[in-house]
């Protein structure tokens, strides 16, 4: 058998696969009176710890890389379009709904059968398991104090990081309320190791200062020596800690936070951007990330160097008989300028295409940022200085916001902003070409108040989306509700 790295098949993930929060641990503890002797033999020691931590990094990698998270935000917003069907038979070069997110496209996801519901239960199982590595790690007999500072750091940071990616799905944006008293999420700071409890959803100000307590806390414990093997960018650290909190200060619009976050990792963190000269060879070098990451989750290889699955899954192309299910919409592909270098991040095909019962053929952009064995891209520089933008814009400084937008421009080799006028739009769409595809779209759109509009390719019935709406978020999944009478369910669902 292949010994995969990072596989999350490590003792420890095997047991707590099964605990995932509010589903079927309750039957799991009474039937298996066996399993806290496990946790507890697997966690006594540093060794059994840093086991279970790159088990705890392969599920959470295999947690955002499953399909209807990994394409969410990007299909909602309307960056993406479906290619057509590779199956033989009457579908064979047709364009359909994959059968795993028809109800999220339709703006319409059901709770009785969520296209999220593996990934509600997942996040809860991977939160469950930074409560148990906090809960084992001061006991530890031969660990250094900043070992188990280093593991307590990694751990917070994953909570949060987790519980963050949570609350973009399950609840309205920070200020969708004045106060930010609308429902956010259910934060666990405890494991379900000895007892199920049944809380409710704290706010959404609540909420979000969890997260930011466990990234600080998290910021003030990490060292300069990681414990885990392989690529360092693979595993969280002080920077990329720093970018996650920089991120959740600018979705609660707390600009100033914001912004010296970003400007430190900007100035402190010794990461450059990726030169003009040298930005598309990067994104198409395979195997590797671009050299300004601050955090990929690289996928599991085996010890012959094969992989059982990536981010190319659902984006790459290798040639018209076998490709991904996603292209770039010409709503994204137009925003470019003739110029613009990261037009040559698409790879343009003709591929044959039903069209009123007969195939023609159609030209689809599939994205090169995802092509050979990509990871999964988390953080990286140029996020930085487009957070650092939109925070000195709500601090009422647009020519640093300005400046910052001609950095990302200039090194694409676009035209430049020469005044302010309309800089707020411009930030948004500069965002929104940079980042494509990395997971942000949508949630820009709900952070800044904004319609959503999917014209190329959009095949749903319902293509646009007017804010405010409850079905810019997702239904809590009904059988977390059956399990959990506090839980209370999202509006509209």
């Amino acid at each position: 058998m292949k010994n995969f790295k990072r596989i999350i098949s490590f003792k420890f993930t095997l047991v707590l696969g099964f605990l995932f929060l509010f589903q079927s641990c309750s039957d799991f503890l009474e039937q298996e009176p066996g399993t806290q002797t496990s946790i507890t033999e697997q966690l006594k020691n540093k060794q059994g710890i840093l086991q279970a931590m790159k088990g705890l990094y392969g599920e959470l990698e295999a947690v955002v890389r499953t399909e209807p998270f990994a394409v969410y935000a990007d299909l909602q917003g309307g960056n993406l379009k479906f290619t057509p069907s590779l199956s033989t038979g009457s579908s064979k070069s047709r364009i359909t709904i994959p059968a795993n997110i028809t109800g999220i496209y339709a703006f319409d996801d059901r709770s009785d059968d969520s296209d999220l519901v593996s990934f509600y239960g997942n996040c809860y199982d991977v939160i469950n398991q930074t409560n148990l590595l906090l809960e084992f790690t001061d006991a530890l007999p031969d660990a250094t104090a900043a070992e188990k500072n280093q593991i307590k750091a990694e751990a917070l940071t994953i909570r949060a990081y987790t519980h963050f990616l949570l609350i973009e799905l399950f609840s309205q944006n920070y200020d969708f309320s004045a106060d930010a008293s609308h429902l956010g999420i259910v934060y666990n700071k405890a494991s379900i190791n000895e007892k199920l409890t049944y809380p409710t959803r704290e706010t959404v100000a609540n909420t979000y200062t969890f997260i930011v307590e466990d990234i600080t806390t998290a910021i003030n414990l990490y060292s300069d020596k990681a414990l885990l093997d392989g690529p360092l960018y693979s595993y969280f650290n002080k920077t990329s800690a720093k970018a996650l909190l920089s991120r959740v200060y600018l979705a609660k619009k707390d600009y100033k936070n914001a912004y010296d976050t970003a400007n430190d990792i900007i100035v402190n963190s010794g990461i450059s951007l990726v030169s003009s000269d040298n930005y598309i060879a990067q994104w198409e070098q395979p195997d590797l990330p671009v050299s300004e990451i601050l955090l990929e989750f690289s996928i599991p290889k085996s010890d012959e160097g094969t992989t059982s699955g990536s981010m190319s899954t659902f984006y790459g192309y290798i040639s018209d008989a076998s490709y991904g299910g996603y292209a770039a919409s010409l709503d994204l592909v137009n925003l470019y300028e003739s110029t613009d270098i990261r037009k040559q991040l698409f790879l343009e095909k003709s591929i044959p295409t039903i069209v009123n019962l007969q195939p023609v053929d159609l030209k689809y952009n599939f994205t090169k940022k995802f092509q050979n064995n990509p990871g999964y891209v988390a953080f990286r520089l140029s996020e930085q200085y487009l957070i650092r933008a939109e925070a000195a814009l709500g601090l009422d400084n647009p020519e640093q916001a300005r400046t910052d937008i001609n950095t990302i421009r200039a090194r694409a080799k676009a035209s430049l902003l020469t005044n302010n006028s309309n800089i707020a739009d411009a930030l948004f769409l500069e965002r929104r070409k940079e980042l494509c595809f990395e997971g942000h779209l949508f949630f820009d759109i709900a952070r800044n108040k904004k319609d959503v509009s999917r014209n190329d390719g959009c095949i749903s019935l319902l293509c646009s989306l007017a804010y405010p709406s409850p079905k810019f978020i997702l239904p809590i999944p009904l059988r977390n509700l059956n399990l959990n009478s506090n839980l209370k369910q999202n509006e509209s669902y």
